[in-house]
């Protein structure tokens, strides 16, 4: 949507204007403006344009010393001025994305306390759980389409950050809107308080949160019963997304409220989205179908698991029968492979678990079946990590693949950077330049045989801003599982006409609006046979995708005169 093609009625007038950060002009403000709403001389005479602003802002932004001070920047700008900013990461998606979000929001999360200046969202604190609609009521906008909460206790892969995890919500939905054209003034960021376990947090005299050890137990889910209980009231049409949830809340949390509520968790459901849309991508590329496929997750957490089911679920689409598709999966976690003698398996890693008799025999790692042991056992095409631990696909456990395979598919998921299973660099090097590659965080090309190898970046920012423009275009009343293997595969069609085996498995950056609006009418069109949306045509939803798709550029303001008396 044009917002800037529109006016704006507002009785606000002066600072007051000025301080509305999705309202504030700054000096692009006209002269009549300035008149109207009492402006001259609160800001230098000279009138600019977005774009010279944009330029004055990026001066500013190459000045600063390194990443950390870059992401303090972006966020004060947003927090002065969210057109402006959205405008600047449209110059420059490519260079700031990975600055306002992965991976530079990791050491934001555990700064968030230090480098915190204004507020944003809400903060949920459970010493005060019984004043929750009230404190929804409080939200700085009223209409809200879009919320991504969080309690804070798996922030990427550096773990509990208490009150800190805001920077996740804060950051997810500035893509929602940079990529998703999800208007600003309709989002917004929750943090469920519940304390935190990170003894550095509680200790930090900052530190901005609860000061508690993290609510366990009952009361636990008690109190997010009690914020569902009242999204659903005062906002019972939101898109909730929940974000990085520790592995014992995340899916039951998941599988409690996605029916009765209209949501996802993007850990397990967005992660594995995009892990098998880029997979489609390999595929093309191998000419092989999933159903050809032995797959081997390190990670057997709600975002292992979550893939595992995605790509389940595209092997059987192909025809391929459920039980035998399960044979082809080797999930691993901290304890090793997932086999049917292990009695501390949830019920979701249970359903991916070899039969023991059949693996047995490869114990060498005392009683422990390890990553090398699959490796060395089967004939793998994928590997995946979701561990969060460094350096787990070895050189060794690499070429054992790649000597068995002719393009080995290799997804390090995890982030940020110090966290990956792999470095591309190295893995492309263990395969003589043969394996597929897709990381959870950027990472720079590689050289290799006089020629650049691009690095898919597998960030779930191709999936969720998607969803959310297609929730709103469509009227989506439910988040399915169809709808996000739809997204997949709208992704991975963006690589079908692919010719280049060097190219990176997921379109560039610089493509996302496009991507992203191609990917949200096939989502749209799946929620209505799944029956959650209301029926339309693919060119009506279509139309609605781009009406609803926000972009940076002023409003025109006219000023609703007030009682002077009360002046």
């Amino acid at each position: 949507m044009k917002e800037g093609k529109s006016t704006i009625e507002k009785e606000l007038s002066g600072k007051d204007l000025m301080s509305d950060p999705v309202l504030n002009k700054g000096t692009a403000f006209t002269d009549e403006e300035r008149t109207i709403f009492d402006l001259h001389g609160l800001l230098p005479p000279v009138v600019e344009t977005l774009e010279q602003q944009c330029a004055r802002a990026y001066e500013a932004y190459r000045r600063k010393n390194d990443d950390l001070e870059r992401h303090i920047f972006l966020r004060a700008l947003q927090d002065t001025n969210e057109t402006l900013f959205y405008a600047l990461l449209c110059h420059h998606i490519a260079e700031m994305t990975p600055i306002v979000y992965t991976p530079v929001v990791a050491q934001g999360c555990i700064d968030f306390s230090h480098i915190y200046r204004r507020p944003r969202g809400l903060f949920l604190s459970y010493p005060l759980i019984d004043r929750m609609d009230e404190i929804i009521e409080n939200r700085p906008y009223y209409d809200v389409n879009v919320i991504v909460v969080t309690d804070g206790e798996r922030i990427l892969g550096i773990g509990d950050q208490g009150a800190g995890g805001m920077g996740i919500p804060i950051g997810k939905l500035s893509l929602y809107t940079l990529i998703g054209g999800i208007d600003p003034r309709h989002t917004l960021p929750i943090l469920l308080d519940v304390g935190t376990n990170n003894v550095e947090r509680l200790q930090d005299p900052e530190y901005i949160g609860w000061r508690h050890q993290r609510i366990t137990g009952q009361a636990y889910w008690d109190f997010v019963d009690k914020f569902v209980s009242s999204i659903k009231r005062k906002l019972p049409n939101v898109l909730l997304q929940w974000e990085d949830f520790a592995k014992p809340h995340a899916r039951p949390i998941l599988d409690k409220y996605r029916d009765s509520l209209c949501t996802f968790n993007d850990d397990i459901q967005g992660t594995a989205a995009v892990t098998l849309g880029a997979m489609y991508g390999a595929l093309n590329i191998t000419k092989k179908k999933f159903s050809d496929q032995q797959v081997v997750v390190l990670g057997a957490g709600s975002a292992g698991t979550g893939i595992a089911e995605y790509i389940l679920k595209a092997m059987v689409a192909e025809g391929m029968d459920e039980a035998e598709a399960r044979k082809h999966f080797f999930l691993l976690d901290s304890k090793g492979l997932l086999h049917t003698s292990r009695t501390d398996l949830s019920p979701v890693q249970q359903e991916f678990a070899q039969p023991f008799d059949q693996v047995s025999s490869w114990k060498t790692n005392g009683g422990q079946i390890s990553l090398a042991d699959v490796i060395r056992n089967i004939s793998a095409t994928i590997l995946i990590g979701v561990s969060s631990q460094p350096d787990q696909f070895t050189e060794q456990i690499v070429k054992d693949m790649a000597s068995k395979v002719k393009r080995p598919i290799i997804f390090p998921l995890s982030n940020p950077y110090d966290r990956a299973e792999a470095i591309p660099e190295d893995l492309i090097h263990w395969t003589d330049g043969r394996a597929l590659i897709a990381t959870g965080t950027e990472f720079p090309p590689v050289s290799f045989n006089g020629k650049m190898i691009k690095i898919a970046q597998c960030n779930n920012f191709y999936i969720f801003p998607a969803i959310g423009l297609a929730v709103t275009a469509s009227g989506a009343k439910r988040i399915t599982d169809k709808m996000m293997v739809a997204a997949a595969g709208a992704l991975g069609s963006f690589s079908l006409d692919m010719v280049d085996s060097d190219a990176p498995l997921l379109p560039p950056i610089e493509s996302m609006k496009d991507v992203t609006m191609h990917i949200a009418v096939k989502v749209g069109l799946q929620a209505q046979k799944d029956g959650v949306a209301q029926e339309m045509s693919e060119q009506e939803l279509y139309e609605q995708v781009q009406k609803r798709f926000w972009i940076p550029e002023y409003c025109n303001y006219k000023l609703i005169r007030k009682d002077v008396s009360n002046r």
